[in-house]
């Protein structure tokens, strides 16, 4: 890699971490499950809570439902003992919604063991905890050496090193180099700084090179790639997908249903659907419905168009449950059955 040698001079990377780390003590961002740049340890708790909340989602998204979650379940073991149903529906609009079962399976599991593992390996055994998210807890929350590699680091590092394989084949690869830069002090900081670094500065677009701590060290800089890096493989194009959603109701009441725990939007409240989801249900209750039009929503896998019908809510349903409308907080439905609901109400 071409650079500024003093930036690499022990072969370690270490010049590199304490340059960044030095950046990160004047410009860390301020988010509310952090604690300033220096802190030794973090509340293992709110670290596990933010990054699960956080994977694939925005942080401009997280930090509301961060806030409320962590005012009305301030430890794990409130978390553990909270109801199901009501921690799916304050989790409702982040999406992704195995992360909020994983969520309660994972605080109980750590409830009853009396506390978070402090390490990796440990951490990597709970419900929902993967290899990243496993390596961000033992680095933030118990200061431990791991390398942590999200996708703001894997742009830092493919610029840095100027690695011209395309994602996702390159993954194994930034992750080695990554660990090259690992420091055994401070890894936790070291950890959110290379995140703070791709998030604010060394950003998919329009990096700003010219304030970067790592410039002198930037192999991609060099060459006038940086802006070019990571490449990626061409996506395939997301199948489609399409199903139908009844909404039956009446000035007083509207009938919705526990979605199973399992599969898409799995134990969430929705309105009864079939089709788009591998299933083939009939109306939920016989009744002259009314066609109000389609919504659209985007899945990771598919695209879905969703017919939405309505009908007066009368008799027995052959199946959901009816809810009164007054008690029908649309805020604590999914993205997709708010779009249906804003469609038919």
């Amino acid at each position: 890699m071409t650079g500024d040698a003093n930036l690499r001079d022990d072969g370690t990377g270490g010049a590199i971490a304490a340059a960044l780390l030095d950046w990160y003590d004047r410009h860390a961002r301020d988010l509310p499950w952090r604690a300033p740049p220096g802190t030794p340890a973090m509340d293992p708790y709110r670290v596990w809570l933010s990054e699960v909340m956080l994977q694939q989602t925005t942080v401009a998204a997280v930090r509301g439902y961060f806030e409320r979650f962590t005012a009305r379940w301030p430890t794990v073991q409130a978390l553990a003992a909270a109801d199901e149903a009501e921690v799916m529906a304050a989790w409702a609009g982040l999406g992704y919604y195995a992360r909020a079962r994983n969520l309660i399976a994972c605080a109980r599991a750590v409830a009853a063991a009396g506390g978070f593992p402090t390490t990796r390996e440990g951490l990597a055994g709970l419900p929902g905890v993967g290899p990243y998210t496993s390596a961000a807890i033992a680095a933030i929350a118990f200061d431990r050496p791991e390398t942590v590699v999200d996708g703001n680091v894997e742009r830092v590092v493919a610029r840095l090193f100027a690695v011209q394989t395309p994602l996702p084949t390159a993954k194994r690869e930034l992750t080695a180099l990554a660990a090259t830069l690992t420091p055994t002090h401070r890894p936790g900081d070291f950890a959110q700084a290379m995140m703070d670094l791709g998030a604010t500065i060394c950003t998919p677009r329009s990096p700003a090179c010219g304030i970067c701590p790592l410039i002198h060290a930037c192999a991609a800089r060099a060459a006038g790639i940086a802006a070019e890096l990571p490449r990626r493989a061409p996506k395939a194009a997301r199948p489609q997908r399409q199903g139908v959603a009844w909404v039956a109701l009446s000035p007083e009441a509207v009938l919705l249903e526990r979605r199973s725990q399992r599969g898409l939007l799995g134990g969430t409240l929705a309105f009864p659907s079939s089709g788009w989801d591998g299933s083939d249900f009939p109306p939920p209750l016989a009744a002259d419905w009314d066609e109000r039009g389609e919504v659209r929503h985007v899945f990771t896998h598919f695209e879905l168009r969703l017919r939405v019908l309505t009908a007066p809510l009368a008799g027995n349903p052959a199946r959901g449950e009816i809810v009164p409308r007054a008690g029908l907080d649309p805020g604590a439905l999914p993205g997709l059955m708010r779009k249906v609901w804003a469609l038919a109400g």
